[in-house]
């Protein structure tokens, strides 16, 4: 369903008794909705979770901010290391602000937030703007944003900057090259189901720019590191050992940074979602959200 939600358009999937805790699952870069996979969004279902998901702005079926745009990349690239300003189409923090915004069109008062990659940013800011709304932070395969973590892979790096061509067969060509150089070695996924789930993706919404301006919201997202030590609201930090595009130390130094913050490394676990690494995850996400009903 469409809903209006911090004065902007966005679709939602909301799922679960009305009445249970809510659990507010949010994506990450250009991802839809779609890419939490039944195998992560059932177990949270039948264990009494009222489970929201949700297309950030600029990406699947919420509303585009094309009138802003397209970002200069390479340029905030070249001006960022040298402390030079960027002014980004809009920041985490309206992201942040768009993920309360549906809570309270759904007239939820407090939930668990789960983010993944920019999700997980995305959460750690509304954990800092509203932490009463909050029962629990979970992040997932993402960062503090501070300066000096290890980058990501230059081929892993360089297939995440190149847009994708405006072909679809040419798309499904491109993405399937990302999503194997991202993936899991100790849970390969299989080849046909990658992409069956990439085409589907791509019929539902294609909206390349959009993930630039989010890259670009998120690459200017530097004060985020220092504001995480404010943070008080129960914290769980999941992430991969074996992520190319977010490397584990970016989750050490997330749990480094926020106070009673638990940190849950997954052997042989890449920057993606396959079945065996999100067993792995649900087994430290639902006690972590039991304890904080």
């Amino acid at each position: 369903m469409n809903i209006t939600a911090n004065g902007i358009s966005i679709e939602v999937e909301d799922q679960g008794p009305h009445d249970a805790p809510a659990v507010l699952l949010i994506m990450g870069l250009g991802m839809q909705l779609i890419a939490w996979p039944p195998y992560f969004v059932q177990p949270l279902l039948d264990a009494g979770y009222r489970v929201i998901r949700f297309d950030n702005r600029d990406v699947g079926l919420s509303q585009y901010f094309d009138e802003l745009g397209p970002p200069n990349l390479p340029g905030a690239l070249a001006r960022l290391p040298l402390g030079l300003p960027v002014k980004p189409p809009y920041t985490v923090h309206d992201m942040a602000l768009d993920a309360l915004g549906v809570l309270d069109t759904l007239a939820v008062r407090k939930a668990h937030v789960v983010g993944v990659s920019m999700g997980g940013m995305i959460a750690q800011r509304v954990a800092l703007a509203a932490p009463q709304r909050l029962l629990s932070l979970t992040s997932i395969m993402s960062s503090s944003g501070a300066a000096g973590l290890p980058q990501a892979a230059p081929e892993v790096l360089g297939a995440l900057v190149t847009p994708p061509p405006a072909d679809p067969a040419q798309a499904l060509e491109h993405f399937t090259k990302l999503y194997r150089l991202i993936g899991s070695p100790a849970f390969p996924a299989d080849l046909e189901p990658m992409r069956e789930r990439i085409v589907l993706g791509l019929q539902r919404a294609f909206h390349p720019v959009g993930t630039s301006r989010q890259l670009l919201a998120v690459l200017c997202d530097s004060g985020r590191a220092e504001e995480l030590r404010a943070i008080r609201t129960p914290t769980l930090v999941l992430h991969g050992k074996q992520d190319p595009l977010v490397p584990y130390a970016c989750g050490e130094d997330t749990q480094r940074r926020i106070r009673g913050a638990q940190l849950v490394g997954i052997e042989g676990m890449g920057h993606d979602l396959p079945p065996g690494a999100a067993a792995l995850l649900l087994e430290a996400l639902l006690p972590h959200l039991k304890a904080n009903r």
